[in-house]
């Protein structure tokens, strides 16, 4: 997988505060929800790559059968 950009972002603190509302009810970051709707608005406007990778589902990842607690 190719090494994540890293950017910096102003946003007003309303946006913020409304965007960090909505990607906790769909369960990502607000990160993830940035990329989402920027992914999103790309695909809607015929410019997303057809290269592009595709995105985590959102929540927790599950856990792997290596990942489950022995003292349970």
């Amino acid at each position: 997988m190719a090494e994540r950009k890293k950017i910096l972002l102003r946003l007003d603190p309303a946006v913020h505060d409304a965007l960090a509302k909505w990607a906790a009810d769909e369960l990502r970051s607000t990160n993830a929800q940035i990329e989402f709707l920027l992914r999103r608005a790309l695909a809607e406007a015929g410019r997303l790559p057809r290269d592009v990778g595709r995105m985590r589902p959102r929540g927790r990842p599950r856990k792997s059968e290596g990942d489950e607690d022995e003292s349970a």
